[in-house]
């Protein structure tokens, strides 16, 4: 029998606590509001059909070909033009997903013990993609505005040891659902700007906007010290796995050189379809849509909370944007535990501690609503009610 001899780096990787539960959940009769999916029904498939012949009748050849590093030109001039502040298309670097986008990140900014700084709590995917590099994870206190500017300050550190980056998550954050107001944008950027600490916007829901845009990204304030990512995964289809990174000059070389090392290139095929797809304002006109289809089960779930959770010690987040809503159980109350509950009564979560870096809140639980129906809803959250009166008898 060989001996394989494993790289350090590989006693680090972990599975998704996510995609564990999906496993655990993916049975008939399971309402399932643990997974991240966007809804299918908001696939613009026939635009795809559409695109895919298109590109295939004018472009066959160079779709299926070897392609450069950094992307479809059109595309990624489609991207500049797309975002809310002035972006050079030289800038943007197309990614294999915005999951690729982490792992090059951490990759290109980490070594071992590198101390990084991310909201309490954040997307687990994020912490899944950094930890290989080992680095020290450091969770910022937040509140229902994001980081706290002053706590980002204090765990900043200094010389050898100061921040190599801070990860954030703006617009409608995974896994909590809350905002950055205008005002701690701005101050957050100010504090990183004065302490020289770079920061990483990850923006894959920023679109997804119920009542009103959401302020400016931060990469709109200081280009020059923000890396942003976006992704087509939400407003398009997640199976394109196409997402992007938009880079100051300084860093977008070496971001290129990982991403060349990587898989040379993003699927040459998907980018050109994403491009045709994008023509005369399609997104524009498309992502109201998914907007008005989320919002009205976000509704539901809400109304669906007050109602059952009425007489039991349990908050939860109120999101104006995205997909997901936080839940706060009863203190003392381990969502581990009531997990199995929830799941005999025929509904399914994701218990928050894997989204915290350093000590988890285990009294905490992410919903998802978007891909499940109005009736689903309210019959999956009383599930959810009744399992928790059910631990609390316990």
């Amino acid at each position: 029998m060989t001996n394989w001899t494993l790289a350090a780096r590989a006693a680090k990787m972990n599975s998704s606590a996510i995609r564990e539960i999906l496993k655990l959940t993916d049975r008939p009769g399971i309402i399932s509001m643990a997974g991240g999916l966007p809804s299918p029904a908001a696939f613009p498939i026939p635009a795809f059909t559409a695109a895919c012949n298109t590109v295939m009748e004018r472009d066959g050849a160079a779709a299926l070909q070897y392609s450069t590093t950094e992307g479809f030109p059109e595309l990624r001039q489609a991207i500049a033009d797309f975002l809310p502040w002035d972006v050079n298309p030289e800038q943007v670097l197309i990614t294999t997903g915005s999951q690729q986008a982490l792992d090059l990140i951490g990759k290109v900014f980490l070594d071992k013990d590198s101390r990084m700084l991310v909201e309490k709590p954040t997307y687990l995917g994020a912490l899944q993609a950094f930890t290989p590099m080992e680095p020290v994870a450091v969770g910022v206190d937040s509140d229902d505005e994001g980081m706290l500017v002053e706590d980002f300050a204090a765990k900043a550190g200094t010389g050898a040891d100061k921040a190599r980056m801070a990860y954030v998550l703006p617009n409608f954050q995974n896994p909590t659902g809350r905002t950055m107001s205008e005002a701690r944008r701005q101050a957050l950027v100010e504090k990183a700007k004065e302490l020289d600490i770079p920061l990483i916007e990850d923006n894959p829901y920023g679109d997804l906007w119920y009542e009103q845009e959401p302020p400016l990204p931060l990469a709109a304030r200081n280009p020059e010290g923000v890396i942003y990512m976006g992704s087509f995964s939400k407003v398009l289809a997640p199976g394109l796995r196409v997402g992007f990174i938009v880079a100051p000059k300084s860093v977008y070389g070496k971001l290129t050189q990982a991403k060349q090392a990587a898989d040379l290139h993003s699927p040459s095929f998907n980018q050109r379809v994403v491009a045709e797809v994008m023509k005369h304002d399609f997104l524009k006109n498309h992502i109201p849509t998914i907007r008005a289809m989320y919002k009205a089960q976000r509704d539901v779930m809400l109304m669906a909370l007050e109602s059952e959770m009425e007489g039991l010690d349990v908050r939860w987040t109120r999101p104006v944007g995205g997909m997901f809503l936080w839940v706060r159980l009863p203190q003392g109350m381990n969502a581990q535990d009531l997990l199995p509950e929830a799941v005999e009564r025929g509904m399914a979560f994701v218990p928050g501690a894997p989204f915290f870096a350093g000590e988890p809140e285990t009294n905490t639980l992410r919903l998802s609503y978007v891909t499940v129906s109005p009736e689903q809803i309210r019959k999956g959250i009383a599930a959810l009610a009744a399992a928790i009166r059910a631990q609390l008898a316990k």
